[in-house]
């Protein structure tokens, strides 16, 4: 009888501390990201407008920061798309960073100009939809509903993307999506 005590009791201790370590595991805080030069709840500002095709912005990239990725990343992806633009299902690609070392944790505002030179190395920027490389921001079409810029970061289990100098935003995505051990976004809006 004692003994049948003492291998349920330590059944049950067995399962409480796998119970625990699950909890303890899923408190973990999340991988996140945001940019505090895009706050929540308001218009993408002025100064992250494109400048061209009717819009009179500064197309300075903002600033993105993540944190808690997972313990085995290797570099991160960041990508912005608009899935609202009028392409036939396809959106527009406004941003994409891929190779961004795993120790980065923020893309500083204006990092995203076209020559790549604000970039922690070896990260690359390729061509968006704007054909070429760096930041291109919103503009959407006038008296469109405000779009949704949606914003994300990629924590990938490999130190570089195979991909290359002149692959899509789709097969960019596509990638990322392969290598990712995680990925958060966040979305931003704005309009004509």
């Amino acid at each position: 009888m004692r003994l049948m005590f003492v291998r349920e009791f330590a059944i049950i201790t067995m399962a409480a501390g796998a119970l625990f370590a699950s909890a303890a595991a899923l408190g973990a805080d999340p991988f996140t990201a945001d940019s505090s030069d895009l706050p929540a709840g308001v218009p993408i500002p002025p100064r992250f407008i494109f400048n061209g095709y009717g819009c009179k912005g500064q197309n300075v990239s903002p600033a993105i920061a993540w944190s808690n990725p997972p313990a085995d990343t290797k570099s991160f992806a960041l990508l912005v798309h608009d899935p609202d633009a009028p392409t036939g299902g396809k959106g527009w690609w406004h941003w994409i960073v891929v190779d961004i070392p795993a120790a980065t944790r923020a893309l500083a505002q204006g990092a995203g100009g076209t020559d790549g030179r604000a970039l922690p190395a070896p990260a690359r920027q390729l061509n968006t939809d704007f054909g070429t490389p760096g930041w291109g921001g919103p503009c959407p079409p006038p008296g469109d509903r405000p779009h949704h810029y949606v914003f994300t970061v990629y924590a990938l289990r490999v130190d570089k993307l195979s991909l290359p100098a002149n692959a899509t935003g789709a097969e960019a995505q596509s990638a990322a999506d392969s290598k990712a051990s995680a990925k958060t976004m966040f979305v931003r809006l704005f309009g004509r």
